[in-house]
């Protein structure tokens, strides 16, 4: 009973360091490619019109919602006290720092890593990935480095867009809703950050963006199984990409605040 207990604990922690490993060693590869030439300019360009250009709508809605619920929950709250006043510091300093870039992080690891995920894994049951290295083309720099650059460089952006869009949001119901004055609500907003707090945001959308790009393509490169097991890489890319997200989010702001 105790050797079979060891044994399946022995048996998963084995296949935990063997995932990591596989990941860990993709991931390399793919930085590595990076600096390989040829690039495939054109592919780029895809990539940066899936990731970011068509993200937007997604990334706008969703940062308005959640920056006008949360000025809705930080308007009672401060009520209590009456202090009215800090609702706008608050929706300033957390959007900036945590909800702009979480959310658009959580947002896009179901829109682009999935759809990542699903790509690779068709070509991967398909043979077309096989194809791609009869063909002398290495497949980590042909399909993960255009997505992992791109992802890498939008994320950023889009988290940028979602800071001016959750901005509104909070002015639409601190100020319309609430009848705070606006240039009340303009100062206060940015009375808590600064230029420390912009870099902190950026830098989480960019690793964010890595995290996104390659558990999608790794997810998708190691599927197998056929059509069940291209159904099951994107809910198992955006499973992990999201927890990594919301772990890696906890350690970058202990790590950039200091």
């Amino acid at each position: 009973m105790v050797l079979t207990l060891f044994d399946k604990v022995g048996s998963t922690v084995l296949q935990a360091m063997e995932t990591a490993g596989d990941f860990a060693v993709l991931s390399g590869r793919a930085f590595a490619a990076i600096f390989k030439r040829p690039f495939d300019g054109a592919n780029l360009m895809r990539q940066f019109q899936a990731v970011g250009v068509n993200s937007i709508p997604v990334v706008v809605l969703t940062s308005l919602a959640v920056s006008m619920v949360f000025a809705v929950q930080l308007a009672f709250g401060f009520r209590q006290f009456q202090a009215e006043g800090l609702a706008s510091q608050v929706e300033g300093l957390a959007i900036v720092r945590e909800l702009a870039p979480v959310i658009t992080g959580l947002m896009l690891s179901g829109r682009i890593g999935s759809a990542m995920a699903a790509e690779l894994g068709t070509m991967q049951v398909t043979e077309q990935i096989d194809a791609l290295e009869c063909l002398a083309t290495d497949p980590i720099h042909y399909l993960f480095v255009p997505r992992l650059i791109a992802a890498a460089l939008v994320v950023p952006l889009l988290t940028a867009i979602s800071i001016y869009v959750g901005y509104w949001g909070g002015y639409l119901i601190l100020v319309g809703a609430e009848g705070q004055s606006a240039f009340v609500y303009g100062g206060e907003f940015y009375k808590l950050l600064a230029f420390r707090d912009v870099r902190i945001a950026l830098t989480k959308a960019f690793v964010f963006g890595m995290i996104i790009a390659l558990v999608g393509c790794w997810k998708g490169y190691r599927t197998r199984g056929g059509a069940e097991g291209v159904g099951n890489a994107p809910t198992s890319s955006v499973v992990t990409s999201s927890l990594w997200i919301l772990i890696a989010d906890f350690f970058l702001t202990k790590l950039l605040l200091v």
